[in-house]
C-alpha cells in the first residue's frame, strides 16, 4: 500500500474491475406517454448519437439540471456545478440522495418527471437500470470517455457491451489505523486479535478494531480469500453461488473468532459510531473506503495510517472493488445539457477536485499522473489493495444478494451460528428471488 509511483497506481486501478458484461439485452422499455427520452423522435439529440458529436452538442434553450448527489460528496459537486453553470449558462440544484438509494428513486421518480437528470450509479447497479431503460447510454462522449479512463473504469461503466456511464472514481477498501495507538498495521487479523487483547475495553468503549460486522461489502475478503465467491464465471453466472462453499466456511470462521477483539453485537455498529470511536482514538482499526479519508486526515492529521485489509488466516485479502459513474437518466427532459454535466463533471480537472474535497480515488489517467495523486501515500495505498481486488457483479441477480446475506453476517456475528448453516439459509433465499418465488 505505500507505492507512490505512477505505473504502479495505474495498474492498480486498472485491475479494479474487471468484468464481463452479460445480461439482458432487453435494454428499452415499453413505449408509453412517459417514454424516456432515448425512445421519443430524436428529442434533443439524445437517440444513438447519429447526429451528435461532442464538439456540437449544446445544452437545450431553458436547461435547468438537476443532480442526485450524497450528503459526503455534496461538497465537490456545489463546486463542479458551480463550474459548469458558469460555463454553459445551465442552472443546476443538488438533491442528497445516497447513491446506493439513486437507482430505486428513479424507478419511481423518473416516468413523472420527478428524478434528477444525473445521478451516481455504483456499477453493480448498472444492469438493472439498463435493462430498466431507466439510463441513456454515454453515446456522444464514448470515444473520449474510453479514452481517457483506466480500462478497468470503462468495464464498469459497460453493461452488455454498450457504455452507459461516466467514470466517477474507483473505490475499494482498506485498514486505517491510528499511529499514535500502533505504530505499524497488523499484516494477519491474527495480529489483530493480538493487539486487540491489550487494547480493548468494552467498559470504556475502547476497540482494536471496528468495522460494518453485518455488511457484506466490508466483510467480502472472508468469503472470497479463500476461494468463496458470490456468483462464480467471473461474477455473471447467478446459476452458481459460492458463499459456503469450503473456501468460505474456512473464512468466515476467522470473521467468527475476531469477536474477541470488537464484542459488541453488529446493530451496535454504524458509520457515525464508528467515525466518532475513531476520531476520538477509542477505535484503534477501521475498515472503510476512500469517503472517509478526508474527515480522517482532518481528524488525526500524521497519525493516520493506511494498510491493506489484513491477511485472513494467512491468505491474501480479496476485497471487493467498485467504480463511481455519473449516468444520465432516460426520462431527462434536458438530455444535452445532463451529457454535458456528466462528462464535464467526470473530466480530469473534476475528477482531482473530488480527490482533494473528499480524497476519492481518480479513474482518468491524466489526473492519476498528476503530482496531487502520485504523491499521496494514501491513493497510493488504495491503489495497492485494488490489486487485490474482485469487482461486485453488476448483473441484475446482485440485487437479491445483499438482504439475505446481511441477515447471515449477524447470525454468525452475534448468536455464534454456523457460518456453513448461516451461509446455505442465505444462499436459498437468493435463489428464491432469482427465480421469483420470494417478494
Amino acid at each position: 500500500m505505500k507505492f507512490k509511483k505512477a505505473l504502479t497506481l495505474i495498474a492498480a486501478l486498472s485491475l479494479v474491475v474487471s468484468i464481463t458484461a452479460c445480461g439482458s439485452s432487453n435494454n428499452g422499455n415499453n413505449g408509453s406517454a412517459n417514454a424516456p427520452a432515448n425512445q421519443t423522435e430524436n428529442t434533443g439529440n439524445a437517440g444513438t448519437g447519429e447526429n451528435t458529436s461532442a464538439d456540437s452538442i449544446v445544452p437545450e434553450d431553458g436547461a435547468e439540471l438537476i443532480i442526485w448527489e450524497s450528503k459526503e460528496e455534496k461538497v465537490f459537486t456545489e463546486e463542479i456545478a458551480k463550474q459548469f453553470t458558469e460555463k454553459y449558462g445551465v442552472n443546476v440544484k443538488i438533491e442528497e440522495v445516497a447513491p446506493t438509494d439513486q437507482i430505486g428513486k428513479l424507478t419511481q421518480d423518473g416516468p413523472s418527471g420527478l428524478a434528477a437528470d444525473v445521478l451516481i450509479v455504483p456499477h453493480d447497479h448498472l444492469g438493472n437500470a439498463t435493462t430498466s431503460g431507466l439510463i441513456l447510454p454515454n453515446d456522444v462522449f464514448a470515444e473520449e470517455t474510453t479514452k481517457n479512463n483506466t480500462e478497468a473504469s470503462i468495464q464498469g461503466a459497460t453493461y452488455d457491451g454498450l457504455l452507459y456511464g461516466y467514470p466517477r472514481a474507483a473505490e475499494t477498501m482498506a485498514l486505517y489505523y491510528n499511529k499514535s495507538l500502533l505504530p505499524e498495521a497488523p499484516k494477519d487479523f491474527s495480529d489483530v486479535l493480538e493487539f486487540s487483547k491489550t487494547f480493548t475495553d468494552k467498559s470504556k468503549n475502547k476497540y482494536g478494531i471496528m468495522w460494518e460486522v453485518g455488511n457484506m461489502y466490508f466483510n467480502y475478503p472472508f468469503i472470497a480469500s479463500a476461494g468463496g465467491y458470490l456468483f462464480g464465471d467471473n461474477g455473471t453466472n447467478p446459476a452458481d453461488i459460492g458463499l459456503a462453499n469450503d473456501g468460505a466456511i474456512e473464512g468466515l470462521k476467522v470473521f467468527q473468532s475476531i469477536k474477541a477483539a470488537l464484542p459488541i453485537n453488529s446493530g451496535d455498529i454504524n458509520p457515525d459510531i464508528k467515525r466518532s470511536l475513531f476520531n476520538e482514538g477509542d477505535v484503534a482499526m477501521d475498515i472503510n473506503g476512500p469517503w472517509e479519508l478526508a474527515g480522517y486526515k482532518a481528524a488525526l492529521g500524521d497519525n493516520l495510517g493506511l494498510a491493506p485489509y489484513p491477511t485472513v488466516n494467512g491468505k491474501t485479502a480479496i476485497t471487493f472493488s467498485g467504480i463511481k459513474v455519473w449516468v444520465v437518466n432516460s426520462f431527462t427532459k434536458y438530455p444535452n445539457a445532463a451529457k454535458l454535466f456528466a462528462n464535464f463533471a467526470s473530466s480530469k480537472d473534476a475528477q482531482l477536485l473530488l480527490n482533494e474535497k473528499v480524497g476519492a480515488v481518480p479513474t482518468n489517467l491524466e489526473a492519476l499522473e498528476a503530482d496531487q495523486i502520485k504523491n499521496d501515500p494514501y491513493v497510493s495505498a488504495f491503489a495497492e489493495q485494488a490489486k487485490n481486488s474482485q469487482p461486485m457483479p453488476s448483473i441484475p441477480e446482485m440485487s437479491n444478494v445483499w438482504a439475505p446475506v446481511n441477515a447471515a453476517f449477524p447470525e454468525i456475528w452475534n448468536n455464534n451460528a454456523d457460518p456453513k448453516q448461516a451461509m446455505e439459509g442465505a444462499i436459498k433465499q437468493i435463489q428464491e428471488l432469482n427465480s421469483g418465488a420470494a417478494e
